[in-house]
């Protein structure tokens, strides 16, 4: 959500609730071709809380401004989130970074002035191969998503602009161009934005391109209005999403607004623990967003948060490497 309307009325009902009034959404999408390989699959059973992701302005140019959002919060992340325009060559002196630092890149890829048809119909296919080919030479696990909330209207490749079926169709063209280009090291992430009233699709279920071809879920919402909490935020959505799959969720970009209390990073994070969630990704950028850096009690309250949440050591085989809790030195 770098550029966005105000998120619209938030939906107020809890997750169980909405489960019981969305149960059907998304089904038809769920009869998957046994000749499409499998997702790349990390752990079996992660922790709620095992990674926590940040980005920052100067990503993926520079990983000077994850170092220092570590140095703030006591803790090195373990997710290294940059936007990729299209045509940009996947950034692997950022990924040999990140992973020199525990962490995971993590990949939203932006089809910016792209027809998603013409990327299904195979135009694009060797922009795509290049990209898959150096993610497989890179050697480590790679988090990749397409199209981020491709499930509200403030993006040309999402809701109003394109049908589902095409986004769909693009997707899946990308996830056999990377496979057969042997990039088995992607792991997959599907990021739909919170459900948003009027400026979103009804349901997320209808943009969801199969199990076959995800292996997690990522979720984008933000604290835009003063009165909103966790439940409120992401309930209906995760809702919807759980009707449909199983694949573990992560909130793949939050923030909080300047005038919303800074104790919603706290809200944050011990509602996405409390759901089983996979991780946090925090969007460290001024402007709708509040930056912590110069906001002493927004540090403070990062840092209690994350001590008391986050867990980082609890498996093994995770995309990160090495799964130790990785501590700054104050």
């Amino acid at each position: 959500m770098r550029r966005r309307t105000l998120a619209a009325a938030v939906n107020v009902i809890g997750v169980t609730v909405v489960l019981s009034v969305s149960i059907v959404a998304g089904l038809h999408f769920s009869n998957q071709s046994d000749s499409v390989p499998a997702p790349f699959r990390v752990a079996a059973a992660e922790p709620p809380l095992s990674y926590l992701g940040v980005y920052e302005p100067s990503s993926p140019h520079s990983y000077s401004g994850i170092l220092r959002f570590s140095k703030l919060i006591g803790r090195l992340p373990n997710l290294a989130l940059y936007y990729s325009s299209w045509w940009e060559p996947f950034q692997i002196s950022f990924a040999r970074a990140a992973q020199a630092h525990g962490a995971t890149t993590l990949v939203q890829l932006e089809p910016r002035h792209v027809d998603l048809s013409a990327i299904a119909a195979g135009r694009y296919d060797g922009f795509l191969k290049a990209f898959a080919r150096s993610v497989r030479s890179f050697g480590h696990p790679v988090v990749l998503s397409f199209g981020h909330e491709m499930n509200a209207n403030w993006y040309g490749w999402g809701y109003r602009h394109i049908s589902p079926s095409e986004f769909i169709a693009a997707w899946r063209h990308i996830h056999q161009v990377f496979t057969s280009q042997g990039a088995d090291n992607v792991i997959w992430l599907w990021t739909v934005n919170v459900v948003c009233g009027p400026d979103c699709s009804p349901t997320v279920g209808e943009w969801w391109p199969g199990s076959a071809y995800v292996t997690w879920v990522g979720i984008d919402g933000h604290y835009f209005t003063a009165s909103v909490k966790f439940a409120s935020l992401f309930g209906a959505t995760l809702g919807q999403v759980r009707a449909f799959t199983h694949d573990p969720i992560l909130i793949s970009e939050a923030g909080i607004a300047p005038f919303v209390a800074t104790n919603r990073i706290t809200d944050l994070f011990a509602g996405a623990r409390a759901h089983g969630l996979l991780g946090v990704v925090w969007f460290d950028v001024q402007g709708h967003n509040l930056r912590i850096e110069g906001d002493p009690k927004a540090i403070a309250l990062f840092r209690l948060a994350v001590r008391k949440y986050v867990e980082y050591g609890l498996s093994s085989g995770a995309p990160a490497g090495s799964r130790k809790e990785r501590n700054v030195p104050d």
